[in-house]
């Protein structure tokens, strides 16, 4: 054994030579020690982080006195680029049942949308929802806790063409892997998953106004899934704080849900406030959206596999505090959600919202389904949020 004298004084090359531990250099030159992480287990450079950290928005403290817990509160990531180059930090919100670390690795090991964004030289702010993941669950307070099952990832998320029920199950391609239980990259995708609980918007809203406030400059906001109706939301609170949206298949339709296998609308919902089932700002004033917002069907769709879309009724009343922010509203081609994607931006358009609807395949990428922050194209769809992003924000 060494002396401490040694291991103070002496290269680690030598104390390790003398320790009888053999030094090899890898394919890039540079000296591989026996602690490196195995292939098996995934890592990738993050040579362009400058500094990284974490904290928490929100939160209030609740229960009886002297039981008191904290309740509410959001983790929040945020990482910094060597160089920053953008004006406008981005703000990630996920999906339903999904964690925040999901913005920075695939399931088979390559570097996320964050550290694509890094590159970009973006500040970067990833959450992790009120309740879900590192942010407390506290029982008796936050309610009934529920997860999604392998059947359902797998004709929802990673196996669409062999296990979706819905028109464009058979263009899912871009998942890594098989996407069935068993496969590697699936089991764990399937480790990430992580509860939901009902009341997630209200969780998410009154610790994402904080968040914003804390950051204290304007941001862009990029949303998936759930975490669509958190953007409008937080964004319609502090519309000053917020620049631009990109939103990836956000969590809809408005008003009613949608049949995706049989492709048709459902019956209206009638606490819907249009993309969001809690209070936005119109004009005229939105006090009771069931009576208020008076809606149409349309009469036909866009095209056989998307639905119908509910309208309001003309003159539509405007979201007020949304119609200066310019909104991107992603849909890719082999997903469920496009069935009802087109919904969304239809109705913030009508309301006065500069939303640009892009279906991938138009633009380049195919194959994705609704996780394709996760598949194998993922840069080349990022890469398109980029350049959007530098065009039409200002």
């Amino acid at each position: 054994m060494t002396s401490s004298w040694m291991r103070r004084v002496l290269r680690p090359a030598v104390v390790l030579a003398l320790l009888g531990v053999t030094i090899t250099a890898n394919a890039q030159g540079r000296r591989a020690s026996p602690a490196t992480p195995p292939d098996s287990i995934p890592t990738f450079s993050t040579e362009n982080i400058a500094r990284k950290g974490f904290f928490y928005a929100g939160g209030e403290y609740a229960g009886e006195p002297g039981k008191e817990v904290m309740a509410g509160q959001m983790y929040v990531e945020v990482w910094v680029p060597r160089r920053i180059r953008q004006p406008y930090p981005i703000v990630m919100f996920h999906g339903n049942g999904q964690p925040g670390n999901g913005w920075q690795q695939t399931p088979d090991g390559r570097p996320g949308w964050a550290y694509y964004l890094i590159d970009q030289g973006y500040v970067v702010y990833m959450v992790e929802y009120p309740a879900r993941g590192r942010s407390a669950y506290v029982p008796g307070v936050h309610g009934e806790l529920g997860i999604r099952t392998v059947a359902q990832l797998e004709a929802i998320f990673t196996s669409g063409s062999q296990r979706g029920n819905f028109p464009l199950k058979d263009n899912h391609t871009q998942w890594p892997g098989t996407g069935l239980q068993g496969d590697p990259v699936f089991d764990d995708y399937l480790r990430s998953q992580l509860q939901y609980v009902s009341g997630q918007d209200a969780l998410t809203l009154a610790a994402g106004v904080p968040l914003l406030d804390k950051i204290g400059q304007p941001v862009i906001l990029l949303t998936h899934s759930q975490g669509g109706a958190m953007g409008w939301l937080i964004a319609d609170r502090r519309p000053s704080l917020v620049k631009g949206i990109v939103t990836v298949e956000p969590g809809g339709p408005p008003m009613a849900p949608a049949d995706t296998a049989n492709v048709r609308p459902g019956e209206r919902r009638p606490n819907s406030w249009g993309p969001t089932n809690l209070p936005l700002a119109y004009h005229p004033p939105v006090t009771n959206p069931a009576e208020d917002l008076k809606v149409v069907l349309e009469s036909s769709s866009d095209r056989p596999d998307e639905i119908p879309c509910y309208l309001q009724e003309e003159p539509a009343r405007q979201l007020v505090h949304l119609k200066h922010i310019p909104v991107l509203a992603l849909s890719a081609n082999g997903t469920y959600h496009r069935v009802f994607d087109a919904c969304v931006p239809k109705w913030l358009n009508q309301a006065g919202v500069r939303a640009d609807f892009v279906r991938l395949e138009e633009v380049g990428p195919s194959g994705n389904g609704h996780m394709m922050m996760l598949e194998e194209n993922s840069d080349e769809i990022i890469a398109y949020v980029h350049e959007w992003l530098e065009e039409n924000v200002p």
